[in-house]
């Protein structure tokens, strides 16, 4: 594990689009950090160029104090878990997790250990000799990361490693790599657009947009304070809101007696253990509201909308500025 410095890196396609335009970011040692955003924002391009499968157009890039923007990517000690598992289908497990030793030349006494200690750590090492192509999706991700894990990487990648899994297995999947990360204190960059798992797994998420990293911070930090309307609208719904600012749905209380502003109810949407209510304010914006339980209330009666100030975040941009 190492500790990740980039400074000014920039990439251009055909010499116009600028995928990565000046992007700065420290990654300490043994930090789980998280980029998110749309597509084509950048953040799988400067995966790629920190992996060494990218050149990029300038910028520098430090592993412990050592500059490795020249370095294959062999010689980089950086290891990526990719979308597609990116296994081999005639190879059975244990070789497949071998594959990276064996391209360093160990030995075979340290290339049998190394590779069940990996395995015993995703919990495979039972399937040792079996054939990845009889293994469940989240079985070859699972091998995938044993296999990255195996050559003790300086800087662990993971590329949207989850987003080919059903929804039950991402929800295994996120808890046994951020147990993984943990206890092997591993400093790793996880790429993804799905902000559930960049909020829940990481120590510090970024967000990206149009190639700059718009926002860096815990993810209490960049959910509840977002420095800009882009970061609050691509992490969570944000309410437009009569004073100019917005508020997320979780942070606006309802009460029959007093509240900032009056809202009549339209809808309830309910999901069980929570339940979301559609209000109309008098300027004619819609206000979604989001609460546990779920309390009797009647459509069309006017209720009052209240909430804590110190959670206003900047007011949403409309829908032609986005």
């Amino acid at each position: 594990m190492a500790e990740v410095i980039i400074e000014k890196l920039t990439k251009s396609y055909d010499g116009s689009v600028k995928v990565l335009d000046g992007v700065d970011l420290r990654i300490n040692q043994g930090e789980l950090v998280f980029l998110l955003g749309p597509s084509g924002c950048g953040k799988s391009t400067l995966l790629r160029i920190l992996a060494g499968l990218v050149a990029p157009d300038s910028g520098t890039i430090s592993f412990d104090g050592k500059n490795i923007i020249s370095l294959p990517p062999e010689k980089r000690r950086a290891a990526m878990v990719f979308q597609n598992y990116a296994l081999w289908p005639h190879l059975n497990v244990f070789e497949n997790v071998a594959f990276g030793l064996r391209m360093e030349k160990c030995s075979r006494q340290e290339i049998g250990k190394k590779v069940m200690e990996a395995l015993e750590q995703v919990r495979m090492s039972s399937f040792a000799k079996g054939s990845v192509t009889q293994l469940s999706g989240g079985q070859q991700q699972r091998v995938a990361l044993a296999r990255a894990l195996a050559v003790e990487p300086a800087l662990l990648l993971l590329d949207e490693p989850l987003s080919n899994l059903d929804a039950n297995l991402r929800d295994t999947m996120r808890r046994e790599i951020k147990r993984i990360c943990t206890e092997r204190k591993l400093t790793a960059l996880y790429v993804t657009h799905d902000r559930r798992e960049a909020l829940s797994m990481a120590d510090r998420a970024g967000v990206m947009h149009k190639g700059k990293l718009s926002q860096i911070g815990t993810p209490d930090e960049i959910y509840n304070h977002p420095s800009d309307s882009f970061t609050a609208r691509f992490l969570g719904d944000v309410n437009r809101l009569p004073c100019g600012g917005g508020i997320r749905p979780e942070r606006l209380r309802i009460s029959e007696t007093q509240g900032k502003f009056r809202a009549r109810l339209l809808e309830r949407s309910f999901f069980g253990d929570s339940c979301e209510w559609l209000f109309e304010i008098s300027s004619g914006e819609k206000v979604l509201v989001r609460e546990l339980g779920a309390p009797e209330r009647s459509a069309g009666k006017e209720y009052f909308l209240d909430y804590d100030e110190a959670f206003l975040i900047p007011a949403p941009e409309s829908d032609d500025e986005k």
